[in-house]
């Protein structure tokens, strides 16, 4: 069953906004490993970082109602 929230858009911006920059984190970590680019891996592992958090959130926020027995 899908929950109805008043801030569905944000909330599929920020899974959408996440598994992007991971993608993006996971081909720039990759290219700048790849070509020994210290700025390269920096900024792909940066956007790891801000598409984990975003997805934290995003999953935070859903079970914000809801208690663990």
């Amino acid at each position: 069953m899908v929950a109805q929230t008043r801030d569905g858009h944000v909330l599929l911006v920020k899974k959408l906004g996440g598994l992007l920059a991971i993608i993006a984190g996971c081909l720039l970590t990759a290219v700048g490993v790849t070509f020994e680019s210290g700025g390269t891996t920096f900024l792909g592992v940066l956007f790891l970082i801000v598409g984990a958090i975003l997805l934290v959130l995003k999953i935070m926020k859903r079970n914000e109602g809801s208690s663990l027995p």
